[in-house]
């Protein structure tokens, strides 16, 4: 463990110098790892885990493509990759990383291969706050655990395999064995997490939905449409347009951002760029204020998992999906995406 200055406020943190790989196998050595669920964090946590030397098995719907994917990246059916309940009834740490509409749907026969002493992980804090919708209420006799990549399936993996791991905070909502925490950070670890941070079930969930509703996501790409369309209405070209509003950002700046911060991106700009930033940032935030305190609100009551569950749970959930994603990829703005991308170098050869 060790204690960081986060601007002014001291934070405990566990990175593998603290709690190590060689620790995190030793504590999971008798474990069997069932990742229920093969869909977005299921894939990158299982193949990190399996790299790491945890034995770790699949539970996934047959016949879909996602069991596909599982057979493609090597795990074997009737060995390795098992029907949901299956693997639950085989494993002593279940991670619960189907959808969180598919994880209301599965939960009765998921609780029922729950055993004494075994480990219920979630990688998001969904069914258990919000309970009282979702009716996921664990047995008192398992650990209860989160371990919450911070960021998307995809980037578990691929930071583990540049060796730079993805941000991790970890719950403990029931400990029964009395290893509850010991058992959560040796899987942080175990799923290549590059530093892990305690949080609750309550504050993941609250801060990851309005995260993605907010500046990861949704007004991302809502800040981005208006300004292409400001650009476009006055006269500028699409090229232009996508080039100023979204291959910049993502090609140049926000690169800059992560390496040192905001102030050294303004610091490593122009002057003329710096002082319209400077000038015209506080007026987005305060523009934007009210609209999160909305969004915040809407999460901490529950009615954004209302809407998750109403939608997401409709048989038609998946043609209605693409449908409004179709509708982005074939917008003038995000075909101008494309080829813009077409023409980055490493597309050219």
């Amino acid at each position: 463990m060790a204690e960081i200055d986060f601007g002014g406020t001291t934070e405990e943190v566990i990175t593998s110098d603290e709690f190590t790989l060689d620790k995190a196998r030793e504590v999971l050595k008798d474990e069997t790892v069932a990742i229920l669920g093969y869909g977005v964090q299921g894939p990158g946590q299982a193949l990190n885990l399996r790299d790491n030397g945890i034995g770790v098995i699949v539970g996934q719907r047959e016949g879909g493509a996602s069991w596909d994917r599982a057979v493609t990246d090597g795990f074997v059916p009737g060995k390795t990759l098992l029907p949901v309940e299956e693997a639950a009834q085989r494993a002593t740490v279940l991670q619960y990383l189907l959808s969180d509409a598919g994880q209301v749907a599965m939960w009765p026969k998921v609780k029922a291969c729950l055993n004494e002493g075994d480990a219920l992980y979630f990688s998001h804090g969904f069914g258990i706050v919000y309970r009282e919708q979702t009716d996921i209420v664990p047995p008192e006799n398992v650990d209860v655990i989160l371990v919450a990549p911070k960021g998307s399936g995809r980037t578990v993996r691929t930071n583990f395999l540049d060796g730079s791991g993805i941000n991790s905070s970890f719950a403990i909502h029931q400990d029964f064995t009395g290893r509850a925490r010991e058992r959560t950070l040796a899987l942080g670890i175990a799923i290549g997490s590059g530093y892990l941070f305690p949080t609750t079930f309550e504050k993941e969930v609250f801060s990851d939905l309005t995260g993605e509703r907010g500046v990861l996501m949704g007004c991302l790409a809502g800040a981005m449409e208006a300004q292409y369309n400001v650009l476009r209405k006055n006269g500028h070209s699409p090229s232009e347009a996508f080039n100023e509003t979204v291959e910049e950002l993502t090609q140049s700046l926000i690169r800059l951002v992560a390496e040192n911060g905001m102030d050294w991106m303004f610091g490593n700009c122009s002057t003329t760029a710096q002082r319209g930033a400077l000038d015209w940032s506080p007026k987005f935030r305060d523009a934007v204020a009210p609209v999160f305190e909305d969004l915040y609100n809407s999460v901490k009551t529950g009615k954004e998992t209302a809407r998750v569950l109403d939608v997401n749970s409709a048989p038609d959930y998946r043609e209605k999906l693409q449908k409004e994603l179709d509708e982005i990829k074939n917008s003038e703005m995000w075909k101008a995406g494309a080829a813009v991308r077409a023409l980055r170098p490493e597309n050219r050869r």
